[in-house]
């Protein structure tokens, strides 16, 4: 039985199950829009399929006649328990990436012999082109929309999708033979492909997280790898050097392996030295190295944005893209909210919004980019992280840590037992409490960085929200 034969059930309703759900109606096919929460709105759920299916079909989709206008919507929405009596209606499940796979429903589903898709694989299944897939711990979004941007340089057909925030899925249609998609994956994304096949991967660096997901550091290493179980010899993986679990993983591999290092030049690939990143010979079909950018022209600040311009160049550089158009797109790049963005100067203090640092070891990178002295706001949703190294790198820049959320406490302790004084740590109830306190305690010439080291779930939907509370709040000072 193939997979648009019966119905096809989407588990879960946030943005990416919204998403799924309008590119199935726009194949025609039935599909239910299941969530195990059964205090959702169902007239909400599908206020959203209507406004996503409003959207409508765009030239290319007609022209290729994957799709028709008028498309219908036939989705069901289903909330609560899932009535077992209803396993043989299924063709297929794609799971949203913030369901975890190892729930007893998704494991009746495998038994039942229902194939289990994410939503990225359904996308990919039904798209075409070809595509350059993003991953790693912490830099991935930087270096996925540099890489667009890029790509977007020489090739008139370009979608950045994924993880960074536009659903893969509501590409798929509009895609032709000659399209560059460019996708940020995540681990949960990662762990249900199938024949997601990218012509180019880049894992950008491996460090502790989502433990509460993947709850070994051994099974968070092998979904991350996952990215380039599909590719073949003819294929590219561009990898971190200076990460142990990556140059090992890179030693064994069979495909076209790209390095990038930020502490050494390489033979064979990109490295950053002297305030120059360059690319090996070898890379670019030339006799000698060549200078890619001088990191005095960029835009993008700290020894992490360098490795994130490695990649994003490393991937173009294979993907055919001249040098010099690399170069441009580098230049040009002013990076992407909520990563070390600049907020605003008020009373001679700088503001900084690095919501995007939701573990310990993105938040570290936006200490080390500041050249002020610094009052950090940290705090929020508890992976299950530890927060030593975090606080370790403070190293005198931090004047006050000012937490917020339900990992205030822990860090604390933690800072405490480092070393950093117990007199220099303030409790606030809220992010809008946090930013005033800081303002209270700022003298000119300080820096006041939000840079968690923790996820946002709890008191904001997402770490995009909590960002833009931020700003919205330092512009109110």
């Amino acid at each position: 039985m193939k997979w648009n034969e019966k119905t096809v059930l989407v588990f879960g309703a946030g943005k990416s199950g919204i998403g799924a759900c309008t590119l199935l109606n726009r194949l025609g096919l039935q599909n239910i829009l299941y969530d195990g929460n059964e205090k959702l709105s169902a007239e909400d759920i599908e206020n959203r399929l209507e406004e996503d299916m409003r959207r409508g079909i765009s030239v290319a989709e007609r022209l290729a006649g994957k799709a028709c206008a008028a498309a219908e919507i036939r989705t069901e929405i289903l909330l609560g328990d899932f009535p077992e009596e209803r396993l043989g209606e299924l063709s297929l499940v794609v799971m949203s990436p913030g369901v975890p796979c190892d729930l007893p429903l998704v494991d009746d589903f495998r038994n039942a012999g229902i194939p289990v898709w994410g939503e990225v694989e359904l996308a990919y299944r039904t798209g075409a082109g070809k595509v350059f897939a993003v991953t790693g711990t912490n830099g991935k979004t930087t270096t996925t929309a540099l890489l667009g941007e890029i790509m977007k340089s020489v090739c008139p057909e370009v979608y950045v999708v994924g993880n960074i925030g536009n659903p893969y899925t509501e590409a798929a249609l509009s895609q032709s033979d000659e399209a560059v998609t460019v996708a940020e994956i995540s681990s949960f994304q990662l762990e249900t492909i199938e024949q997601f096949h990218p012509a180019v991967s880049v894992i950008t660096n491996i460090t502790e997280d989502h433990m509460n997901r993947h709850h070994t550091m051994e099974e968070y290493i092998r979904v991350k790898e996952l990215i380039t179980k599909n590719q073949t010899a003819d294929d590219a993986v561009v990898l971190n050097y200076e990460d142990p679990v990556l140059r090992e993983f890179g030693e064994h591999l069979d495909k076209h392996v790209i390095w990038f290092s930020s502490a050494r030049p390489l033979k064979e690939g990109l490295y950053y030295a002297d305030g120059e990143i360059r690319a090996a010979g070898s890379i670019c079909g030339e006799k000698d190295d060549i200078l890619l950018v001088r990191t005095a022209d960029m835009k993008l600040l700290g020894l992490h944005n360098f490795e994130n311009v490695m990649c994003a160049a490393a991937a173009a550089l294979y993907g055919g893209v001249p040098a010099e158009k690399i170069r441009e797109a580098v230049c040009g790049f002013a990076g992407v909210p909520h990563r070390i963005e600049f907020v605003s100067e008020k009373n001679g203090v700088a503001y900084y919004n690095d919501s995007k640092g939701t573990n310990p070891d993105a938040a570290i990178k936006g200490i080390q980019a500041m050249n002020r002295p610094t009052l950090l706001i940290g705090g929020g949703y508890d992976k299950q992280s530890a927060y030593d190294e975090w606080i370790g790198s403070f190293e005198g820049r931090v004047r006050y840590l000012v937490l917020i959320g339900q990992t205030r406490e822990k860090i604390a302790e933690t800072a405490v037992r480092c070393g950093f004084p117990e007199e220099k740590i303030i409790f606030c109830g809220d992010l809008k409490e946090a930013v005033n306190t800081c303002a209270s305690l700022a003298e000119s010439g300080d820096a006041v960085l939000l840079s968690p080291a923790c996820a946002s779930w709890g008191q904001f939907d997402n770490y995009e929200q909590r960002g833009d509370l931020f700003k919205e709040y330092v512009r109110a000072l």
